[in-house]
């Protein structure tokens, strides 16, 4: 029978793909009906589809990559599974491999009780949202086709060369060496990049300090990693590294803290990156392709510097399309995913090497670099709502959302949207005058929870 959760005016698929408690909202028999989904969607373009298959270090991981393989296989789909790589890993390797498509069995940055499904495409991109729309669909009505054994039988194989195919994808046009001298120290959050971020650095020449790199999937992303950076700034000071670098769990984001302990995150990364190709002649078009979450600090460093920022809803699916459209060589997330356009892929051990790589051809300091983005207060706060959209129904939310947003027109801005990925209501607040952001933020909170007891009722 159909997911019994996905009603027919739900979505099941959110920012990032299919996301939530492991055991209860995630489980093996929900992985199954996403891959006969999913093999039916497939074998519309391909008599026997070929599929890459991979996972982070969560102790709940296994199982549900087995159920999903199994359920593909039996539905008439070649699996090649690649094990524990990163997200951006499994991606490259769709693409370098022509396969059909890819799935991650991950929750990227969420604690480690949190588990989810990520499905791509040939090319390794993230599935267009009509694409992932039909896949609801086939959900839920579950057509004869995805339901009968396949015409030509699927098989499965373990792939233990694809970690080191994908190592020597990362490492492609950096030479050995080209980091001499440079001391870093890894955060690699118990996750995906525990196996491959040393040895890539190490292949640079750097001296590597590296904590958190055991694979311990019951750690995945708890006080570490990227969204963490406290133990990463404390560690980098500690240990006297030039540069320190902290991945989330699957990897495909990278926050970096400078020598004296200050977080560069995707703000600021991109700033770094843009100008450096300014500088070499080339950045052409003179365009950063960011999201709403970029803090207008980086906007105005940007604009300093001759260069345009374009911002999209959140999400690097729409971050890779306007780059698409636009022909712009960079873009991201403030959390730390960048895109680069020579593969339209975020990887996070890529995007640190290149990182990197200004630092040491610049002959500056991370914090040298990063100085010119002078980010203006910003206030997040998540409110845990299990209707994480009925505040969008709520007259008195939406009167207060706009009184602040009238209150701060040329002086900040307001931010309120629905997690894609938990069932939380996420608020952001820019203002130049720090209290102003703060009575802001306080005032849509108090509506929201008010609005989810309401709804609770």
């Amino acid at each position: 029978m159909p997911h019994e959760s996905l009603q027919s005016h739900e979505t099941l698929f959110g920012t990032d793909g299919v996301r939530g408690l492991a055991g209860t909202a995630i489980t093996p028999a929900l992985a199954a009906e996403v891959a006969r989904a999913f093999a039916a969607m497939l074998r519309e373009e391909a008599a026997l589809p070929h599929l890459l298959l991979a996972r982070d270090t969560r102790v709940s991981g296994p199982e549900l990559s087995d159920a999903f393989r199994d359920e593909l296989c039996r539905c008439g789909v070649r699996v090649t599974d690649c094990g524990v790589i990163p997200t951006g890993g499994l991606c490259l390797l769709v693409s370098r491999r022509d396969a059909d498509g890819g799935a991650i069995i991950s929750a990227s940055h969420n604690p480690p009780e949190f588990n989810g499904i990520k499905l791509v495409g040939r090319g390794g991109h993230k599935l267009p949202l009509d694409r992932q729309h039909r896949l609801e669909d086939l959900i839920r009505s579950h057509p004869a086709g995805c339901l009968l054994p396949a015409s030509g039988s699927g098989t499965w194989s373990e792939d233990a060369g694809a970690a080191a195919e994908y190592l020597q994808i990362a490492l492609e046009g950096v030479e050995p060496g080209c980091l001499s001298g440079l001391r870093v120290l890894l955060d690699c959050a118990h996750g995906s990049a525990s196996s491959f971020a040393a040895a890539a650095f190490e292949h640079t020449g750097t001296e590597v300090h590296a904590v958190n790199c055991d694979a311990d999937g019951a750690q995945i992303n708890v006080n570490c990693g990227s969204t963490h950076p406290a133990l990463l700034t404390r560690v980098t000071v500690q240990e006297g590294a030039d540069i320190g670098v902290a991945f989330d769990g699957d990897a495909d984001r990278v926050v970096l803290s400078d020598h004296r302990g200050r977080v560069i995150d995707g703000d600021a990364s991109k700033y770094i990156l843009a100008v450096d190709l300014q500088q070499r002649g080339l950045l052409e078009p003179p365009l950063v392709i960011g999201t709403v979450m970029n803090n207008y600090g980086l906007e105005r460093a940007l604009e300093d510097a001759g260069i345009a920022l374009e911002r999209t809803p959140v999400g690097d699916r729409h971050v890779v399309e306007r780059m698409r459209e636009t022909g712009a060589l960079l873009g991201g997330e403030q959390s730390g995913h960048l895109i680069f356009r020579d593969s339209l892929i975020g990887d996070g051990i890529r995007s640190a090497l290149r990182l990197c790589e200004v630092v040491v051809r610049s002959g500056k300091s991370l914090a040298e670099l990063a100085g010119p983005v002078r980010k203006i207060p910003q206030h997040l706060v998540n409110i845990h709502a299990e209707n994480r959209d009925a505040w969008q129904g709520s007259d008195e939310v939406l009167e207060e959302i706009s009184g602040w947003e009238r209150r701060l027109e040329g002086r900040g801005r307001i931010l309120v949207r629905s997690s894609g990925t938990e069932p939380l209501v996420r608020i952001m607040v820019e203002a130049e005058d720090d209290e102003i952001a703060r009575e802001a933020v306080h005032a849509v909170s108090v509506a929201i929870r008010m609005a989810a007891t309401r709804e609770g009722e």
